[in-house]
């Protein structure tokens, strides 16, 4: 009887240890999501948020919103109901996201925004973004020195639901519109899509084929308008992005974009989990809700050290 207590007790605590590392395996997980990892900056949030959990001992859970704010907030729902640690976000509209995170505010749950800020303060703990305005300064001056100050130009515009679209926009008008030479001919949103992009940007050259640059909200927009511009035999076009993509970096080694503004997707990512972990131990925010991380201009003097949204030395 004494052995088969002895098997009967070891048989249950094997049972419990087993139940207590699934438990203790959901209270260390974080959860990381963004929009569609198609798009190669969001892809680069995520594997640098996963990364740095990882290497701080977190199992991370990576989610795709595809910046619908209904999926959003199931996802969210499912992290709650995982009993997450942390939540590391680049959300699906700066009004629409507010509830979604006062929900895991509510269930003990902090919300770690990057990229994309909300239209709410003292809901998540913290909203670390790039300087959005401030990049954009630095992609029109660029701009503006490489259309010689003159000629007619378009803007492509991306999600009008997205308040990077906005500030972007304002920050390349407030160089631009100092330059009475330089005529916009047409904006229009193509919502950070590339295919979008390269449509729309057929249809403006064919109602505009004097243009003589584009200015867009980011990189695979910039791509799709290039390769439109490329097709029609119009390579003398001056296209600038947003973002830092390798892809962009690609091109501008090739001669085609010309420039584009890198936001360290990837190290804005890492510094949000390392403040979910400092605030998970410690039970407070290390740092001011809002911050903001400067932007760098990349043109051909800089793209051969540019690797992942992340300049290398």
């Amino acid at each position: 009887m004494s052995l088969k207590r002895t098997i009967l007790s070891a048989g249950l605590a094997g049972v419990m240890a087993l139940g207590m590392g699934s438990i203790a395996q959901a209270a260390d997980l974080i959860a990381i999501i963004t929009p569609s990892h198609d798009n190669p900056f969001f892809k680069a949030e995520a594997d640098g948020a996963e990364a740095k959990a990882k290497e701080l001992g977190y199992e991370a859970l990576v989610l795709v919103h595809d910046d619908d704010a209904n999926k959003q907030s199931e996802l969210i729902d499912s992290v709650i109901a995982r009993g997450a640690k942390a939540i590391i976000l680049d959300n699906a509209g700066a009004d629409a996201t507010v509830a979604a995170v006062q929900k895991a505010k509510d269930a003990g749950i902090p919300s770690f925004l990057i990229d994309r800020e909300i239209n709410a303060t003292g809901v998540a703990v913290a909203q670390i973004v790039s300087n959005n305005y401030q990049g954009a300064q630095l992609g029109a001056e660029e701009f503006v020195k490489l259309m010689g100050e003159e000629g007619n130009y378009v803007e492509l515009v991306g999600k009008e639901s997205d308040t990077n679209a906005g500030i972007r926009s304002k920050g390349y008008h407030d160089v631009i519109d100092e330059y009475p030479d330089l005529n916009m001919v047409a904006r229009q949103s193509a919502n950070w899509s590339q295919t979008e992009a390269f449509e729309k940007m057929e249809s403006i050259l064919q109602a505009n084929p004097d243009i003589k640059g584009v200015i867009s909200g980011n990189d695979t927009m910039a791509m799709g308008a290039w390769a439109a511009l490329e097709a029609a035999g119009r390579d003398d076009v001056i296209v600038v992005g947003f973002d830092g993509s390798n892809d962009v970096r690609d091109s501008i080694i090739a001669g085609g974009v010309k420039a584009t503004v890198l936001q360290p997707a990837y190290g804005i990512a890492q510094i949000a989990v390392e403040q979910a972990d400092a605030y998970i131990k410690t039970g407070s925010a290390s740092e001011p809700e809002k911050q903001l991380m400067d932007c760098v201009l990349i043109n051909a003097d800089n793209a051969s050290k540019l690797e992942t949204f992340a300049l290398t030395n």
